[in-house]
């Protein structure tokens, strides 16, 4: 097939926050729909001095907003939710109207995956009195810190090794009514979602910055069995990076 030309006189796309949200994202007969929202720098780091801010500008945090306003659910590893000081989702009148419309609670659920409970509980995720995320964990998780996390959050145990059992967390969200979950990684988070053949679209960011040092790929851990193929469904430019959206090939 030919290659096609991105041109720099491109037309503007319409507004991200109404374009991103109409986007059809059909949840699956026992678990939501999965996508995922990363950016990387042209050599594939994903983050600077341990956290991704660095790299993003504010094309993307307009991307990282709209693809928010999607999910019912945000999914996110423990060290990115401490290390990235994650807070509950914040609000806007733009992204209640599109939540609104889509028929979405004002303020998606935030979902902590971590096996150990190696959570810092004092990150405001925890601390807002007007927001109560949840934590994914194993059966052998520390006692102590769960009964902690137990203060400030809802604890569900899925699994009972070292390891949440991903599918069957997806399952438990959509038996309460979610229908999308979106992941912010990390990457270990990702490559778990990726060989247990969860995800269903990939958003990612590039930005035209190179950074070397040892950071990881958007994805990393147990090599998946096979390739998954996706379909690119759109490829946007911003004021300098890019933004594109690869989704599960239905062949």
């Amino acid at each position: 097939m030919p290659f096609h030309r991105m041109h720099a006189d491109r037309d503007e796309t319409p507004n991200a926050l109404e374009f991103v949200t109409a986007e059809d994202r059909p949840p699956h007969a026992d678990r939501p729909w999965l996508f995922t929202n990363m950016v990387t720098t042209l050599d594939g780091a994903t983050a600077v001095d341990g956290v991704s801010g660095e790299i993003g500008d504010d094309d993307d945090r307009a991307m990282f907003r709209a693809l928010r306003a999607s999910a019912d659910v945000i999914l996110v590893g423990s060290r990115t939710a401490n290390v990235e000081g994650y807070r509950p989702p914040q609000r806007s009148p733009e992204v209640d109207r599109a939540r609104t419309a889509a028929g979405r609670q004002m303020r998606p659920l935030v979902v902590v995956v971590s096996a150990s409970l190696s959570i810092d509980p004092s990150i405001e995720l925890f601390t807002d009195p007007t927001y109560r995320p949840m934590v994914f964990t194993v059966e052998d998780a520390p006692a102590d810190r769960r009964r902690r996390l137990e203060e400030v959050a809802e604890v569900v145990a899925i699994g009972e090794a070292e390891r949440v059992e991903l599918p069957r967390a997806l399952r438990h969200l959509a038996s309460a009514g979610h229908r999308t979950v979106l992941s912010e990684g990390g990457p270990s988070l990702n490559g778990q979602l990726i060989a247990d053949d969860l995800v269903d679209e990939w958003n990612l960011t590039i930005a035209p910055v190179l950074a070397a040092g040892d950071a990881a790929r958007p994805a990393h851990g147990t090599a998946s069995p096979d390739l998954r193929s996706l379909d690119l469904d759109r490829c946007w430019t911003g004021e300098r990076a890019m933004f594109c959206r690869w989704v599960r090939s239905v062949s």
